[in-house]
């Protein structure tokens, strides 16, 4: 696997993680890929398809540990429990977890639970560590996100309405979250959630704050679980929760009232990051689809097997091409991370959160044009992984929400290219002249 990594990435990717990145490839593709249609099934044991989780994922889970692919997300340098591995050399490992549905899980780096792991570890206390990050560390239990909200724009996270009162000792909860991602996991036991603390600041990013809320608080109703696009991802799923005067200690804040944003910045920006890694997975799983359907013997349609006509190489060869871009897009991403930060790092994370699912749906979409009637119902994965990666275009805020940042700032630059083509054509102007030569091609009206 060493030797497929990308030649501008090699020279920043230690040999401890290159042995690991061989481990993780052999762990996926020999155990998690064949294992992927036992989780289906064992889900749809007995008769409800919340009340208990696939016992293969503990025993690939003790695989896994065995192996020391475990944790491997917490970035080196940047959290004491890090296993020592850079964000770039992470990004190498997810791509392969991509491939499966129960790889990230089967070694501690499936969402929302690494997100959540970052802010306990980067800005919980030490009651709340032992707690809440330990357990979730060791893979004991599971965890949710809840943010966005039903009746509010939750892409313009000010809109956040879920009240969050001081009454003594304990902060009341009042209001209603959806798309709480894994939620409906019987092992969830810990939701971080984002609401209101202080409506009345005139500084509209100091109203929210996130407080830690066991699962098991009285006042809490799963009300429903969400569908995408018909798929309940259970046991996973997505809930619609409400809160009706749910008291929560003090001490489960984090970091302090009105840090909310601060958080929640501190932890979409690696977690996007994560999801473009595993995406030019699934899109990598998707090209291997579409070579194994375009040379079956038995397709032919027209007299010849599709890999003979024309369009279907080309299908091949651009998945090739915006594959491979891509990747170059999230590794650079990844090192600017490692090197300065998220923060320093945010247009690149928005390049790779915009471009990758835009990417890897368009290949999938091949992938399912290839197979015909067969790509869009449950006998290959494609489907599911067209639904999964299309929610990717909203999830940690929707891309037109990314490109208006981008564009607003690459915009900051117009007057400076505008001085810079005039000043060349003013150049060229007196080289014209110089020369005594007329002008042929037409440069800035206004100077010329």
């Amino acid at each position: 696997m060493a030797d497929k990594i990308p030649i501008i990435a090699t020279g920043r990717v230690s040999e401890n993680a290159k042995r690991t990145l061989d481990i993780v490839k052999k762990f996926v593709e020999e155990r998690c890929i064949p294992a992927d249609p036992v989780f289906a099934a064992q889900i749809d044991q007995g008769g409800d398809r919340w009340d208990h989780h696939p016992s293969v994922i503990d025993d690939l889970k003790a695989e896994a540990k065995k192996l020391g692919i475990w944790n491997m997300f917490l970035a080196k340098g940047h959290y004491k429990e890090s296993p020592g591995f850079t964000n770039l050399e992470y990004g190498l490992m997810a791509e392969q977890l991509g491939k499966s549905r129960t790889a990230s899980e089967a070694v501690n780096c499936a969402a929302p639970d690494t997100g959540n792991m970052e802010v306990l570890a980067k800005y919980g206390n030490e009651a709340q560590k032992k707690q809440w990050l330990q357990p979730l560390l060791d893979g004991h239990i599971r965890s949710a996100f809840l943010m966005t909200e039903p009746d509010v724009a939750s892409s313009d996270a000010t809109n956040i309405q879920l009240s969050m009162k001081k009454d003594g000792n304990d902060w009341i909860l009042n209001g209603q979250k959806w798309w709480s991602s894994g939620a409906g996991d019987p092992r969830c036991k810990i939701y971080i959630v984002m609401g209101k603390s202080d409506p009345g600041n005139k500084d509209p990013y100091k109203q929210q704050s996130v407080i830690l809320v066991p699962a098991n608080t009285p006042g809490i109703k799963i009300e429903r679980m969400l569908s995408v696009y018909g798929y309940d991802d259970a046991p996973h799923g997505h809930g619609h929760i409400t809160f009706k005067n749910v008291r929560v200690p003090a001490s489960n804040m984090v970091l302090g009232p009105g840090r909310g944003f601060e958080i929640i910045q501190g932890r979409l920006g690696p977690g996007r990051i994560h999801h473009a890694m595993r995406t030019i997975g699934a899109a990598e799983k998707a090209l291997e689809w579409m070579l194994m359907r375009i040379n079956d013997p038995k397709k032919t349609p027209f007299g010849k097997q599709l890999k003979e006509h024309g369009v279907i190489l080309e299908w091949v060869a651009k998945s090739r091409i915006e594959i491979d871009a891509a990747r170059l897009v999230v590794l650079n991403a990844a090192i600017k991370i490692d090197e300065l930060g998220a923060k320093g790092a945010l247009k690149e994370i928005a390049e790779a959160k915009v471009l990758v699912p835009q990417m890897a749906l368009t290949v999938i979409d091949r992938a399912v044009q290839s197979f015909g009637g067969a790509g869009v119902c449950q006998d290959t994965p494609l489907a599911n992984m067209w639904a999964q990666i299309r929610t990717l275009r909203l999830a940690d805020g929707p891309d037109e929400v990314h490109l208006q940042q981008m564009g607003r700032n690459e915009n900051k630059r117009g007057q400076e290219v505008t001085a810079n083509i005039l000043k060349q054509a003013d150049t060229t102007k007196q080289m014209l002249a110089k020369y005594n030569v007329g002008l042929r091609h037409i440069g800035p009206k206004s100077k010329l």
